[in-house]
Order: C-alpha cells, then structure tokens, then sequence
C-alpha cells in the first residue's frame, strides 16, 4: 500500500526533525519552514494531512489554514494545529477555522501517531462517504432521466410528432444555450428536460391532436391546455432537472411580445430557458414533414424565425442560433425521421 503524504510546517528545524522522525517510517514527509511555502505546496501535490505550527513569521498557521480551507483545491486536507501554548479561545479560532485536531508541544510521540491515525482514518471515511453519496445521486439522477425520457415518449405516441423531434429539438436547446452564456452544466440540464416540453399532450383529446386540418377556435384553446398539463404531471420540483423541465412545459409557447400563452408572459419574464426551447421547437415543427403538411426548407424556416425575432422569439437568440446553424443542421443530418 503506498504510503500517506504528510506535510510539516514549522519555523523551527528542531520541531520539524522531531515530527519527521516520529512518523517517517510510516507516511511520506514533506517539509515547510512558513506559511507562503506551506501553501504553494499544498496547491502542488497531494496531500492527505498537514501538522501546522501556529506561531511562524510572515502569515501565522491561523491565516495559513484559512487561506486553504478557502480554496478548492485544498479545503479537504486535515490540518492539525502544532502549539506549545494555547487557551480555549485560541482552540476555538482554530476550529472555526477548519482545523480538525491540536497537538501540543512538546511532542509525545505515541500521541502524535495515534491523533494523525485518527484524522487521516476520518479524512478516508469521508472521503468513503462523499463517493458513495455521488453515486447514489448519479443513480437517482440517471433514474430522473429515464423517467423524463420515458414520459416523452409517452407523449409522442399520442401525438404525431416524432421520437427524433425530441432528439434533435434537445441537441438544439444545447447548442443555443452554449452560444447564449450559460455553463457547460445548464446547457446539459436544458438537453435533458427539452423533451419533456410537450408531455402535457397526453391529456389532450386524439381527435384534437391528430386532426389533420387546422384547428378552430375551440379545439386550438383546447390544445393550448398542455402546457398547464405538462406542469401539473412533472410535479412539485423534486429536483433541479424536473424544476427545468416543468418550465419549458409551461413557458415554451409564451412568446416575446406577450401574445404567447398559458400565461401571456412578455420579454425576459419568459424564463431563458423556456425562450431557448421556443426557437429550437419551432425550427424542428417548420422542418419536419408531418401528415398535415410538407416540411419547409431550412432557409424558410430561418427567414420566418429572423422575422418573429422581436415579436414570437427573443431577439439577442434569434442571431445566436443563425449563428450556430452549421452545427444544427448536423444534428438534424444525424437524427433523421426514419421513412
């Protein structure tokens, strides 16, 4: 078994010589004379514990161990005060700080080994933990997802777009929202909730829904129930990708200039992602054959989009999707309606 890195940090060669000899035969020993040092390695290599001297020139061990509890990188490792004197406000300090254990001079060696075994035990246990905790939350995640997807199937079958619409109108959510600004992650989390902005159809009439023709009045009011349906299926907001979801299944026909419904929501009160899903909806409807009629060309489609900017979409996306139209019409060559 390889063996635990430990760092020392102390101004004092005497104090370092003592700690370093006491636990050389069992962990990998570097070394520390001050703070400044004592922070650039810790951002270096790895570490799995520090023994922190708290009376040093430059920055003290307290600003030391703040500075690396601040920091990503570093706020994991153990830190154990090293002290020759020390009061119960000057334990507490330390402790609010992030440190996890005392060590007091002069040194007893059967006592310094057991407390750094101590903490590099509990630092592993959690580390234990935190990885089971993650994969859990992946599996719940994962199983979210299938639900998600599943549910938009159902809803395909009862209307008659396509499974590759969903497919492709999601791919498209994250390539604008890329474009738009938003993190990796965001993009990722619209791509999985898109297909669900049309799961409110199940609750939607077949005689409606597969009608051939035009809808009239009553029938179109009818339809324009499942958004309000979709919300009502995808629930309370257990989680983050359903809370996305069930926001562009109520706000994905809203439209910029307030025409749009359930709720007739104007501009930037249209939640950013229900707006995204707008413009990639609409262009994959206008593109795609259906029994009730032919499938425009992209350049009709585009030239209808760039008109609606303003009025049916927003206008600061409009450009950013023209501008992205190469990767687009990728997704929509790989994801072909099969015959």
């Amino acid at each position: 078994m390889d063996k635990q890195t430990i760092l020392v940090v102390d101004d004092t060669p005497e104090n370092i010589d003592v700690l370093a000899g006491v636990l050389k035969a069992d962990y990998h020993i570097k070394i520390a004379k001050n703070g400044e040092l004592a922070i650039k390695i810790a951002n270096s290599i790895p570490l799995d514990l520090i023994l922190l001297d708290i009376m040093m020139p430059g920055i003290d061990g307290y600003e030391v161990c703040r500075q690396l509890k601040q920091d990503e990188r570093t706020r994991h490792i153990p830190v154990i005060f090293v002290t020759a004197k020390i009061s119960a406000d000057d334990e507490l300090r330390g402790l609010e700080l992030g440190a996890a254990d005392y060590i007091t001079k002069p040194f007893n060696p059967p006592i310094v080994q057991r407390r750094v075994q101590t903490q590099l035990a509990l630092a592993n246990q959690s580390r234990v933990l935190e990885s089971q905790v993650k994969q859990k939350t992946a599996e719940i995640a994962q199983n979210q997802l299938n639900v998600i997807r599943r549910l938009g199937r159902a809803a395909e079958y009862k209307d008659n777009e396509t499974g590759m619409h969903v497919i492709r109108m999601s791919y498209y959510t994250h390539i604008l929202a890329l474009a738009a600004g938003l993190t990796d992650a965001d993009a990722q989390l619209l791509m999985n909730a898109a297909p669900m902005h049309d799961v409110g159809k199940i609750g939607i009439s077949d005689a409606i829904l597969k009608k051939p023709g035009k809808l009239d009045f009553e029938e179109f009011e009818e339809m324009k129930k499942h958004c309000e349906i979709g919300a009502e299926i995808l629930g309370d907001k257990d989680s983050v990708l359903l809370d996305v979801a069930q926001m562009v299944a109520l706000t994905h026909h809203e439209k910029w200039n307030g025409s749009g419904y359930p709720k007739g929501l104007r501009g930037e009160d249209i939640p950013l992602y229900g707006r995204i899903v707008a413009i990639a909806d609409v262009f994959d409807a206008l593109t795609s054959e259906r029994p009730y009629k032919q499938a425009w060309t992209v350049e009709d489609a585009i030239a209808l989009i760039q008109k609606e900017a303003g009025s049916h979409f927003d206008p600061k996306l409009v450009p950013l999707f023209v501008d992205n139209l190469d990767q687009i019409l990728e997704i929509k060559a790989k994801f072909k309606d099969k015959p």
